[in-house]
């Protein structure tokens, strides 16, 4: 009898479905545990004005039809059953068919080059929703994982400027839209917005995506940084 050999723990197989409404033997059973993420996390996306994912929580179409999109997320300070996850850098590639909280997204993870086997998995684990938590929704609106890998996921924060570089597979800047007050930029604040209660408008410099068969460009198109306090449903 042929022995079944346990897939690499760093890598998740590809096109492994995790949305819950799919029959898939396959899929990875929620594990919910204790961990926390803060920092910044922040994107830039398809829609030609400021995405109304935002104000309508997802209820409402994007100005495409569609939302492409890359996400940047900074952790300052978290950690994954007391693996510490600070200063690690993940990037997200996104594919939302049609409205957001329709769900049949499709991801691609990224996750720093420098994370620990077990910070690496953890990461995987809390962007999938199976740990839990605030990203719990994600095993409801990801039905399809095409990608997770390390990478050299650079972020730079300088500003009123954010910026993400993975190699050339995702390179983009985006700023801060400049308020009436110059030391306020606009935003939208104390919204129940999944992320965050505080969105920063913003809008994309220069944004390349050139990946898993993906060809995009943001550039003059809607973005948001949003601080984030994200944690799983056990102290």
């Amino acid at each position: 009898m042929a022995v079944k050999k346990r897939p690499d723990a760093d890598r998740l197989p590809i096109s492994q479905r995790i949305d819950q409404r799919m029959p898939n033997p396959g899929r990875r059973d929620s594990n919910p545990t204790d961990w926390a993420i803060k920092g910044e996390l922040f994107l830039n996306c398809s829609c030609e004005m400021f995405c109304p994912c935002v104000v309508s929580l997802g209820a409402h179409p994007p100005t495409e039809g569609h939302c492409h999109a890359w996400m940047a997320i900074a952790i300052d300070e978290g950690h994954y059953e007391g693996e510490d996850l600070s200063g690690l850098n993940v990037g997200l590639l996104v594919d939302i068919p049609g409205r957001m909280g329709e769900g049949n997204w499709k991801v691609a993870a990224y996750v720093d080059e420098r994370a620990s086997g077990k910070a690496y998995n953890g990461i995987l684990q809390i962007f999938s929703g199976a740990a839990g938590g605030t990203t719990g929704l994600f095993t409801m609106l990801v039905s399809e994982i095409i990608g997770a890998e390390r990478a050299p996921v650079e972020i730079i924060r300088d500003g009123t400027k954010r910026s993400i570089q993975i190699g050339r597979k995702i390179q983009g800047e985006i700023e801060m839209l400049a308020g009436k007050s110059p030391d306020h930029p606009v935003m939208i604040s104390n919204s129940k917005y999944w992320m965050g209660p505080d969105i920063i408008a913003a809008t994309g410099l220069k944004s390349r995506v050139r990946d898993y068969g993906r060809v995009w460009d943001f550039g003059g198109k809607s973005a948001e940084i949003c601080p984030i306090d994200w944690k799983g449903p056990r102290p």
